[in-house]
C-alpha cells in the first residue's frame, strides 16, 4: 500500500513529500534541489531538530558525541558506513553535546557515544558505547521492527 512519507531535506530542511513505493536514491528535494536520500550523515543542531526529528516521517539514528572523546572518534567511520547502508530507510545524524547542549540535557545524556533511533517524535531504543558496524546495523533493523 502507497504511503506519503514527509522527509526533511539534509541541505535546506524543507520537508518533502516521497511515496513510500518509490524511495530511490537520485531523488531531488523540490526546493533546493539536492539529493534527499544522500547517504552522508546530518550534523543535527537544535534549529535543525524538529524538521528531521518531529515533522519528518523517516527514523533517524542520531549519535550524541563529542570531539575530545576516543570512543566517539572510533564511532565516526561506523556511523559513516551505517549512513550508506540505510540511505533510503534511515536518515544518520550527529549531535555533538559541546556545541548543542541543551539538546544533550533534553534526553539527559549522560554518557558518549549514546546512540538514540528515534521515530514519529519517540525514542524507540538507546544504546550507549562504542560499536562495530555490523552489530550496529542489526540493533536498528531489530529496533524498527
Amino acid at each position: 500500500m502507497q504511503k506519503v512519507l514527509k522527509v526533511a531535506c539534509p541541505h535546506c530542511q524543507a520537508i518533502n513529500s516521497v511515496s513510500s513505493e518509490t524511495v530511490v536514491g537520485g531523488q531531488l528535494c523540490a526546493q533546493c534541489h539536492k539529493e534527499i536520500f544522500d547517504g552522508e550523515v546530518l550534523e543535527l543542531t537544535t534549529e535543525m531538530f524538529v524538521q528531521h526529528i518531529v515533522n519528518s516521517d523517516l527514523p533517524v539514528l542520531v549519535d550524541f558525541w563529542a570531539p575530545w572523546c576516543g570512543p566517539c572518534r572510533m564511532m565516526t567511520p561506523v556511523v559513516h558506513t551505517i549512513a550508506k547502508e540505510l540511505a533510503m530507510t534511515v536518515r544518520v545524524a550527529k549531535i555533538n553535546t559541546e556545541t548543542e547542549g541543551a539538546l544533550a540535557n533534553r534526553f539527559n545524556i549522560r554518557s558518549i557515544p549514546t546512540l538514540m533511533l528515534f521515530q514519529s517524535d519517540k525514542v524507540i531504543a538507546q544504546r550507549m558505547g562504542a560499536t562495530d558496524a555490523r552489530s550496529l546495523l542489526k540493533w536498528v533493523e531489530e529496533s524498527l521492527g
